[in-house]
Parts: C-alpha cells; sequence; structure tokens
C-alpha cells in the first residue's frame, strides 16, 4: 500500500514577520478579522498593515476549505 505524501504549503512567512497581526489585533482589543476590516477602511494605515489585514482575510477562506475537505 502507497503512502499518500502531505502535500507542502506553497505559502511561506518569514519567522520574524509571524503573528504580527494577531499581536497588533490584540493591542487593538479586537479579533483578527475585525482588526483587518478595520485597517482596510482606515485611510490613513500604511501599505504594510493592509498587506497584513488582506493576509488575514484571505487565510480565513483558506482555512475554512481545509476544514470542509476533512
Amino acid at each position: 500500500m502507497a503512502m499518500k505524501k502531505k502535500k507542502k504549503s506553497k505559502i511561506y512567512i518569514k519567522p520574524k514577520n509571524r503573528e504580527k497581526f494577531t499581536k497588533s489585533a490584540k493591542k487593538a482589543g479586537k479579533s483578527v478579522q475585525a482588526h483587518a476590516q478595520a485597517v482596510l477602511d482606515d485611510p490613513n494605515a500604511t501599505p504594510t498593515q493592509k498587506k497584513r489585514a488582506n493576509f488575514a482575510r484571505n487565510s480565513k477562506t483558506w482555512a475554512k476549505k481545509r476544514k470542509k475537505k476533512g
């Protein structure tokens, strides 16, 4: 019987950048998704903040798809 290979994630986040947006959300007293929406709506947010917020919104859908597959 052949063993299935585990798929490797194609997305790589540098260790120094991991959890930065989550920490920012906790500091603001919001959930990650609520903070992401607030950052994307804020015209004064930096481009880096907006990129992280958009990544958080997109990764939510990936997590849902992964749960659905089982």
